[in-house]
């Protein structure tokens, strides 16, 4: 397999079943921000972390692939034809998403309450969780914006938005297991 096609040379690439589109179509925006999700959930896995977090970690790593799959496919070809779909698309299933929520719920078991917003940083690893969170809502951001104009599964948006939330708490975990501290966001008041 040839990693160079030549095929979006003039700035159009196609998506799964074969639909040209222009690079910067929102669905192109969608799916390349999970990528680069990825790119960063990985960046995470790769740190000196718990080995039940890296199996986790790895465990979204593939349904993000799977998302990424799920939204680059024309929707017109993804359809179901004489009982059979077009096109062999795996999907995320409701037990990814009620994945996620238990590993929140077991993560924040064990943290303090919160009383204030948290600012990102305190360690390298906690930062890039932090990174992975913004980069999970701006993909949240375009997906709902690809749905207004092509509507797709809900379970996309939820799980999208699922892993925002747990990466916050993943980040909050990981303060606390390397034993840095919180930065709480407290707010100036004006004299």
């Amino acid at each position: 397999m040839k990693i160079y096609t030549k095929t979006g040379d003039k700035g159009s690439t196609a998506l799964f079943g074969g639909t040209r589109v222009p690079k910067h179509h929102i669905r192109i925006e969608s799916y390349g921000t999970i990528d680069e999700l990825n790119a960063y959930i990985g960046l995470i896995k790769d740190q000196e972390i718990d080995e039940a977090l890296k199996n986790d970690l790895k465990k979204i790593q593939n349904n993000l692939f799977t998302l990424g799959a799920e939204l680059a496919t024309d929707p017109k070809k993804a359809q179901f034809k004489n009982g059979k779909e077009r096109l062999n698309i795996v999907k995320v299933k409701e037990a990814e998403i009620q994945f996620l929520e238990d590993q929140i719920d077991a993560m924040n078991q064990d943290l303090p309450q919160m009383t204030n917003f948290i600012l990102p940083g305190g360690h390298t690893t906690v930062s890039y969780c932090h990174i992975a969170r913004c980069v999970c809502r701006r993909a949240e951001r375009l997906a709902a914006a690809l749905n207004e104009v092509e509507p797709f599964e809900a379970y996309i948006l939820q799980y999208i938005n699922r892993l925002s939330d747990y990466l916050f708490v993943l980040a909050r975990k990981l303060s606390k297991d390397l034993q840095v501290e919180e930065i709480k966001w407290i707010p100036t008041k004006e004299n």
